[in-house]
């Protein structure tokens, strides 16, 4: 692995550690995967305003979230299925989580179950849920989250419906059996049906703002809402007395020409004003991608596709380099813009395109 440089070079190792179906599977988005591009893209239209002559000998990159205490505000995103990606699954992320001292946000639709995922390693590990239309499975699988010692629940809110995934539709891709609803056949894919049947049969496309008071009254963990994009929705989620907000357009799978999420991540944190934090998910591939979004409010960032890619790739060892990876390009920029802890990021150390564009007037 010594010759790998950046985190992008993991997708290509991926690609051919892969079969084709199932590295579509991770790598596609939804119709034209313009949101996909875009995501990525955005970032680059940011630039910073580095400041010199700061004692930069010691750089501290650790945060809290919720309370508690990571390496760097760098997660693991939920994403489902990493038995396609390597044999022992979510056991293996989880491990890498672990020695890198991160959070890592565990998907209902693991290939592993919650309780393996729990029992691999000793890591503070929030769980994602989707509300199915059978209210009581979801009960369940938040019950066994508390049991099994989550900390937080992570509800994704963005998928009524599934996006249109065209590789997956040509792939004929059949999601394979969930192991977290086994024995529930209203939430487990049918043979030869594809990902789409399986979310419009067991996904509430009913779910609204009223359920969260429904899920707040099943537990005691806080509840973080994942999938928000606009300020309008921002305010709404502090309303609904949620514990967190996680800026998402689900990887550019939902719903294709959403906006990029570092686009939309300043107006978010603006209406929120503190009250609870604020996590970026999309699009980040290089550890100026995590600077520019904590100096635009977030208080950490999501990784999705980069954790999969090191996973297929090299294991729990391309996992950990991954977030390894991030780690110090994160602190380099720390250094290099004259910050040396989290708390010293601040607006001041970036421009938007917005901002340039007004400037030229």
């Amino acid at each position: 692995m010594d010759q790998i440089v950046n985190v992008n070079e993991f997708q290509e190792l991926a690609r051919q550690a892969l079969p084709k179906m199932y590295y579509d599977y991770y790598s596609g988005a939804a119709e034209d995967k313009h949101t996909l591009k875009e995501n990525v893209e955005a970032f680059s239209r940011i630039m910073f305003r580095p400041r010199v002559l700061v004692d930069v000998s010691k750089i501290d990159m650790s945060t809290r979230i919720l309370g508690y205490p990571i390496s760097a505000p760098i997660m693991i995103a939920p994403t489902g299925n990493h038995m396609l990606a390597h044999p022992q699954g979510e056991t293996v992320t989880a491990k890498a989580a672990a020695a890198c001292n991160t959070i890592m946000i565990v998907s209902c639709m693991s290939s592993c179950t919650l309780e393996e995922v729990a029992l691999s390693c000793n890591a503070v590990r929030f769980l994602q849920i989707y509300v199915f239309e059978r209210r009581d499975v979801t009960a369940q699988v938040v019950k066994r989250a508390e049991k099994a010692g989550y900390k937080a629940i992570v509800l994704t809110v963005d998928v009524p419906k599934l996006g249109r995934r065209e590789a997956d539709i040509k792939n004929k891709m059949i999601p394979p059996k969930l192991r977290n609803f086994e024995g529930l056949t209203k939430v487990q894919p049918s043979e030869g049906s594809g990902v789409e049947a399986f979310a419009s049969r067991a996904l509430d496309a009913s779910l609204n703002w009223k359920d969260i008071e429904w899920l707040r009254s099943i537990t005691k963990l806080p509840i973080l809402i994942k999938g928000i994009l606009t300020p309008e929705d921002a305010l709404k989620a502090v309303e609904a007395g949620v514990d967190g907000i996680v800026v998402s357009n689900h990887g550019g799978r939902q719903l294709d020409y959403s906006p990029a999420t570092i686009t939309v991540l300043e107006e978010v944190v603006h209406v929120v004003k503190g009250r609870i934090p604020v996590l970026l998910d999309g699009g980040v591939r290089r550890g100026t991608d995590v600077f520019k979004a904590l100096a635009l409010g977030a208080q950490a960032v999501l990784i999705g596709r980069p954790i999969v890619y090191g996973l297929a790739a090299k294991g729990e060892d391309g996992v950990k380099k991954v977030i390894e990876m991030l780690k110090n390009e994160f602190e380099l920029t720390m250094a290099l813009s004259g910050c040396p802890t989290i708390g010293d990021i601040t607006r001041n150390h970036v421009r938007t395109e917005d901002e340039r564009l007004k400037s030229n007037l």
